[in-house]
């Protein structure tokens, strides 16, 4: 233990080295005043956040963890931050739920809740919140043990405000390789027991436990499956209907990779398949590769545990942004946010059973009043009046069989020719971010340039949709109904508030658009 707390000091000091007399008046001003703070995304008022955990809905409230310094905007010992909402938009924070301790940090995992007391942790009216996360022993690492990281539980019987962690922890040791960790818990109704998939180095597996307590592993999967570029991290499994169809449903797994992913740096792919309660089954072949998002900023993104069926979603939060410069990118109070709540679906299309993107509703709730955009013969550009890019909702559809130019799209700019692309490309057939001159990139040799998606659209290819969310350092593309998605983010020197429509050698047929300027949520002290 003494060990942890000597390093927590020495990333305290170089932290407070590193930061210059300007960077340390940045952390003077009022949070949503900061340079590049987010104005409806979550971000911790302070301190470092990456992945989000332990993301579960209880009595009213979604609760939302994440990976958390609060000390310093750097990467250190982790903690659990904590923060609920009752919309998904406006978020409270709440104390930090679990700290590091003589076991270790407390990195990534989820959160249940244990309607039937299997745990046998209730003491109370409210039914008990437990809590799976990996513990990791940075004493262990650093003396070279190969099992260094372990699972422990905590429970919550009062909503989640104050947490107790197991005395028994580990509940799942380590089962001799070196990364071991991520696991994502929940109830299998059909077998009548708990499943765990917990990545392990280069592959998944899966254990069965009927308390939360005592776990025994089912199987294996994708040691020879998927991409490989990085470690498998934060992986996810769950069951959706097909098109809509409650009697034709099928698993998704979702699974995270450090490297590796389309446009470099961390990604997230995903596999369909079928699962029985101990074995998942890749319905694609081996190498078929799926990712969830082809922008650089959406990583160990995992889903909330325990909406109600009435609700029916299956919602969906990742972390916004890439290990390649995450730690380097230019805020000094806080760092990183997450992406909007989104909602996963299945759908049928001429490659096979695909995962669907959509903003959450709620977010509708931030909205102004619409600006309608009408149909247009666009040549060349046309400006947005009253656009305003610091906050904006984006809808803009395009009829391709009445458009004969290169590529068309939109641009976020200021006033100093800074901006942001997002084009379609007609030849190519690929979907094409350009942040190569949307301000700061000097942190990271990793960050300007080009991002590639390819299209796939599922009917009616003719018509293009664009739906895009910006928020002053960051945007959400939904393409085409949510069949392909691209999260960026960036940090112009000056806010991007202006936004026009473009096309490029030619013109693009506008069919119809509406744009909003959207209200201040996000966080809350």
């Amino acid at each position: 233990m003494k060990y942890l707390w000597l390093v927590i000091a020495l990333q305290l000091l170089l932290y407070s080295c590193q930061l210059s007399p300007k960077e340390q008046q940045a952390n003077d001003v009022p949070f949503m005043q900061e340079q590049h703070r987010p104005r409806f995304h979550f971000t911790p008022l302070e301190g470092w956040m990456n992945d989000p955990n332990g993301m579960v809905y209880y009595d009213g409230e979604y609760h939302l963890h994440y990976q958390h310094y609060p000390d310093a905007s750097v990467w250190g010992p982790m903690h659990w931050g904590h923060a609920v909402s009752k919309d998904l938009m406006n978020w409270e924070h709440l104390p930090i739920s679990l700290y590091p301790d003589e076991l270790g940090m407390i990195f990534s995992g989820s959160t249940v809740v244990d309607k039937n007391n299997t745990s046998g942790f209730k003491t109370g009216e409210y039914d008990p919140l437990v809590a799976i996360y990996t513990y990791h022993n940075m004493t262990g690492e650093k003396a070279g043990d190969i099992d260094f990281q372990t699972q422990g539980i905590a429970y919550s019987n009062d909503k989640g405000r104050t947490w107790t962690k197991y005395e028994n922890n580990p509940v799942l040791k380590n089962p001799g390789v070196r990364d071991f960790r991520d696991p994502k818990v929940f109830w299998h109704e059909t077998s009548q027991q708990w499943v765990m998939i917990i990545s392990r180095a280069n592959r998944v597996q899966l254990y069965n436990s009927p308390n939360l307590k005592d776990w025994t592993l089912g199987s294996e999967f994708g040691e020879f499956e998927g991409g490989h570029g990085g470690v498998w991290e934060c992986p996810d499994l769950f069951e959706l209907p097909v098109d809509g169809n409650a009697n034709n449903k099928k698993w998704v797994m979702l699974v995270s990779l450090g490297s590796g992913a389309p446009n470099g740096g961390s990604g997230t792919q995903y596999f369909v398949g079928d699962f029985d309660g101990k074995t998942f089954k890749n319905e694609n072949s081996a190498n078929r590769l799926l990712w969830i998002d082809y922008g650089k900023d959406n990583y160990a993104g995992v889903t909330f545990s325990d909406i109600p069926a009435q609700d029916g979603r299956r919602l969906f939060i990742g972390w916004m942004s890439n290990w390649q410069y995450a730690t380097k990118v230019p805020t000094q109070r806080w760092r990183s946010a997450m992406t909007l709540p989104r909602v996963l679906s299945l759908k049928s299309t001429r490659y096979g059973t695909r995962l669907i993107t959509t903003p959450a509703k709620e977010i509708e709730t931030l909205r102004s009043e619409p600006q309608t955009i009408t149909a247009i013969t666009l040549d060349g550009i046309k400006e947005l009046d009253s656009a305003d890019a610091t906050a904006l909702e984006l809808q803009v559809t395009f009829d391709l069989t009445a458009s004969d130019c290169k590529s068309l799209g939109v641009e976020l700019y200021n006033d100093v020719n800074e901006s942001f692309k997002i084009r379609y490309d007609h030849s190519s057939n690929l979907f094409i971010a350009d942040r190569s001159n949307a301000g700061n990139s000097s942190f990271s040799p990793d960050f300007a340039g080009l991002h590639f998606a390819p299209r796939t659209k599922i009917e009616n290819e003719s018509t293009l949709q664009l739906h895009l969310f910006v928020d002053n350092s960051s945007i959400e593309v939904f393409a085409d109904g949510g069949a392909t998605i691209i999260t960026d983010i960036f940090f112009p020197s000056k806010p991007f508030d202006s936004v026009r429509l473009f096309s490029s050698d030619g013109k693009a047929q506008v069919t119809a658009g509406q744009y909003y300027t959207l209200k201040n949520a996000g966080i809350h002290q």
